[in-house]
């Protein structure tokens, strides 16, 4: 078997990609770099406008950086599955690694059961490698932190589907697997944790221009059914206030509803990146201070704009924010992402619940 073989479905995922291809060749003759097995990134492309706009930008920046992207539009109508197995089987049977982003992904969980390639590394989309990591170590199905814990209809016919993909995921005598990773993972046993510095993104971007004030970074955890939606506009509001903020960079699954809301209703003004956040902060300009709610940028952007000045701060989600429908796994989960963020990463915690929530900052 021969070369290397990259899925990504989102814009980060390939951001990590050009990541770990950059630890793999560094400062090494172009004669040695051009020896090692050419690695091909494969954009299982996704529905939304966002993320492909994203995508797009991602796989350009890739192709700079001379690796070979395929566009696949894997989820373009009736056949679209079909036609993507068909085209991958060659490829993937030929893969001595294969690389992929979201071992949640049902696409990649499929890809998974017709190929077992010697080496597997999964790289970073979001927080969810840190679920990853704890389900694999424990020998639990592999279900994603917000969902309910009981399976729908569809989860069950997909559960053999799953239950091999999980197998196929762990390391055995002739398969080696490694997580790429800027988060806290604990490696699950047989497993390699590889750390993601972002030195690709810091040696190709900024270092960024710092505006006097601060910005604020959203998420998509009301579209997901986890944090009530008029909570999270009326701490956006407060954060805007107590930090002098004049920018909410949204997140690509925010709906733009929620989005017109925030801009209504605090002034912000709302930006939609064309690319991943680490690299928007580094190229800037970007506030000397970015306020997040809890997701992988608590983690990566102290790391992306190491040496800058820029202060990173966490917001806690408060019990009282969650909706019904949360899992209850939710609460931990997102304090275990605000709790492990770097040292430097300030915490900004709520007291009192209803419509008199104030914040308070540390």
């Amino acid at each position: 078997m021969t070369g290397q073989l990259a899925f990504v479905e989102s814009p980060v995922q390939l951001l990590n990609v050009l990541e770990w291809a950059h630890t793999q060749t560094p400062d090494v003759p172009a004669t040695e770099a051009d020896a090692a097995p050419p690695l091909t990134v494969v954009v299982l492309s996704p529905t939304d406008p966002m993320s492909r706009g994203q995508l797009r930008r991602m796989a350009q920046l890739a192709r700079d950086q001379g690796l070979t992207v395929r566009w696949q539009e894997a989820r373009g109508g009736r056949g679209a599955l079909v036609r993507t197995l068909r085209g991958l089987a060659r490829p993937l049977r030929s893969a001595e690694r294969v690389i992929i982003g979201d071992p949640f992904s049902r696409y990649v969980q499929l890809l998974l059961t017709l190929f077992a390639p010697r080496h597997l590394t999964v790289v970073d989309d979001g927080t969810a490698t840190m679920e990853f990591a704890a389900q694999l170590g424990r020998g639990e199905r592999l279900v994603r932190w917000h969902r309910k814990g009981s399976m729908g209809p569809r989860e069950l016919v997909l559960a053999p589907v799953t239950s091999l993909a999980r197998r196929k995921l762990a390391p055995t005598r002739g398969r080696t697997v490694e997580i790429f990773t800027s988060l806290p993972v604990e490696a699950p046993p047989g497993v390699t944790v590889t750390e993601n510095t972002y030195a690709w993104t810091r040696d190709s971007f900024g270092p960024p221009l710092l505006t006097g004030g601060a910005d604020l970074v959203g998420t998509s955890l009301v579209e997901t059914g986890v944090v009530d939606a008029d909570h999270y506009a009326r701490v956006v509001h407060e954060l805007a206030r107590a930090h002098g903020a004049t920018r909410y960079f949204a997140h690509r699954r925010e709906s733009a509803e929620k989005l017109h809301r925030i801009a209504v209703e605090t002034g912000l003004q709302v930006v939609r990146p064309d690319l991943p956040l680490e690299l928007i902060a580094r190229r800037g300009p970007i506030g000397r201070t970015v306020v997040s709610f809890p997701s992988t940028v608590v983690h990566t952007l102290p790391l992306a704009l190491a040496g800058t000045g820029v202060k990173v701060a966490v917001i806690e989600i408060a019990p009282e924010w969650l909706r019904a429908t949360a899992s209850p796994r939710a609460q931990g989960f997102l304090s275990g992402v605000a709790g492990t963020a770097a040292h430097e990463v300030d915490r900004l915690t709520t007291r009192a619940a209803g419509p008199a929530d104030r914040l308070e900052f540390g």
